[in-house]
């Protein structure tokens, strides 16, 4: 019998070797419902015809939670997955985090430093003229398709490689793995910086490949961040600069470069009433060619706040959108939010946008393409 239990004692031990007790860290979910209908007027490829009115949504389910140990550290996990139709529940943000009064350090898939960082300017409504577009209105596959009829730009085929529509998000990392370290907030300034030593790996498993013809390496990022107040006057500044390294540019016919990203931003808030301009520039990765230029985008935007509603607008403007070269981009919105409860919204946009050759001489005709449309829906966050 003593053998026996020493014999079950063993095996109990091993198994607890094999199988270490789980962290003490409660999951906890959330995540967010962004549901809209939208009435569009656009100009439309020749034998396309886009819906009048059709509902456009973006839906995430949030995973995660943390712990802190008696030492003070602070240790979580945070998983983000896309909900949508067509997304087949498909993994979009994977990492952890160690925080405490030293800082906090992300380690996975998310977002670097120059967008964790970056400042908005107000909007009309955040989920469409915001820093990122959640939901788009247009249907750029129709829109911006290239051909010879009237109304088309000829020799700009980027319709469906760019659908998700226009922002100014300053990602040039993505959600590539990549350290990032955040400073604690200091007197109102906050920095930070990341590290992706492999930006183009997303088909690759395992230890990325080295050398790949026109593709980023490893990308360095720097950023930081001031929020406070100056004689009443609510500030928000900040810039942050990317450098991503070309691997490999061997082919004649492709003429790749270091992808370079940059952005400043200024929010000011007088009381209820606010203003704000950010400006980015994206060499895309290119030199520069005969087709492609570095993307430039300028933002302003104003917003008044009187209890539950939010009244904003926006204008957007863009040289050599998607960098592409002599395609520029301008939009105009105004919209209304309304706070119905905690963290429950409506919200509701009009909006112009305008993408006109310049430069070119286009076949058929026109040399712009635009759309009008107008948004109704409501944010739910969860």
């Amino acid at each position: 019998m003593k053998k026996l239990l020493l014999s079950t004692a063993a095996v109990a031990g091993l198994a607890m070797v094999a199988t270490p007790a789980a962290a003490q860290v409660q999951l906890e979910l959330g995540g967010y419902f962004k549901g809209y209908g939208a009435f569009v007027d656009q100009d439309e490829a020749t034998g396309q015809e886009v819906n009048d009115f059709d509902i456009i949504r973006n839906t995430e389910v949030h995973f995660g939670g943390e712990t802190t140990l008696d030492n003070g550290l602070t240790v979580g996990a945070h998983i983000e997955a896309e909900a949508d139709g067509g997304d087949a529940f498909g993994v979009d943000e994977s990492y952890v985090y160690f925080s405490g009064g030293w800082g906090r350090v992300n380690f996975g898939a998310e977002d670097g430093a120059v967008y964790l960082l970056q400042v908005a300017a107000p909007s009309a409504d955040s989920n469409i003229d915001g820093i990122r577009q959640f939901v788009n209105p247009v249907n750029y596959t129709s829109l911006l398709t290239g051909g010879t009829a009237a109304g088309q730009i000829a020799n700009f085929n980027i319709g469906a490689a760019n659908s998700g529509g226009v922002d100014y998000d300053a990602d040039p990392s993505g959600k590539s793995d990549k350290f990032t370290y955040l400073t604690p907030i200091m007197n109102g300034f906050q920095g930070g910086l990341s590290f992706a030593p492999d930006t183009d790996s997303a088909v690759e498993a395992g230890i990325g490949l080295d050398d790949q013809e026109d593709t980023i390496g490893a990308t360095y990022e720097i950023a930081v961040r001031y929020e406070g107040q100056f004689q009443n006057v609510g500030v928000i500044g900040g810039a942050g600069y990317s450098h991503g390294d070309n691997e490999a540019d061997l082919l004649a016919a492709v003429n790749s470069d270091d992808r370079e990203v940059w952005n400043v931003g200024l929010d000011l808030d007088f009381g209820p009433f606010g203003v704000g301009a950010a400006y980015v520039e994206d060499n895309g990765g290119l030199d520069g060619s005969a087709t492609v230029d570095d993307e430039e985008t300028f933002v302003v935007g104003v917003d008044y706040t009187t209890g539950p509603f939010k009244l904003g607008a926006s204008y957007y403007d863009q040289d050599n959108t998607f960098t592409v070269k002599d395609l520029e981009t301008k939009r105009y919105s105004g919209g209304v939010t309304y706070t119905y409860g905690p963290g429950m919204t409506l919200r509701g946009s009009v909006g112009y946008v305008e993408h006109e050759a310049t430069g070119i001489n286009p076949v058929g005709g026109g040399n712009d393409v635009d759309a009008t449309y107008v948004t109704l829906g409501t944010q739910i966050n969860f």
